[in-house]
């Protein structure tokens, strides 16, 4: 299975819901049980938050005992993170050469 696109990730991202679960489980595991306690939206809601967040790969679930915890997965995390910042750089290249280029002293027009 191939990773899912930046877009699509970003998107996922993008609720403000799956980020606070997303921050959440960057502290630790944790199951949608215990998540519903602690934000405002119903235990059924965040399953679903928690299924799309799986689909493009940023938190898997395993069965600990009789119930099943979420973990964020640092390798996705990181490689996003690697490719938005491959993103940024190219964006500050970009913005320097115009800024490099506005700058130029232009050739005497009157000449």
């Amino acid at each position: 299975m191939t990773a899912p696109a930046l877009p699509d990730v970003c998107a996922a991202l993008g609720d403000a819901t799956r980020w606070e679960i997303l921050t959440r489980l960057g502290e630790g595991p944790v199951s949608a049980s215990a998540l519903a306690r602690v934000l405002p939206v119903s235990r059924q809601a965040i399953g679903k938050h928690l299924d799309v967040l799986r689909e493009v790969g940023l938190v898997e679930s395993e069965q600990r005992g009789r119930e099943v915890v979420h973990v964020a997965v640092g390798a996705r995390l990181g490689a996003l993170a690697h490719e938005l910042d491959r993103i940024g750089r190219s964006w500050e290249t970009r913005l320097s050469r115009i800024k490099e280029l506005a700058e130029r002293p232009r050739p005497d027009a009157t000449g």
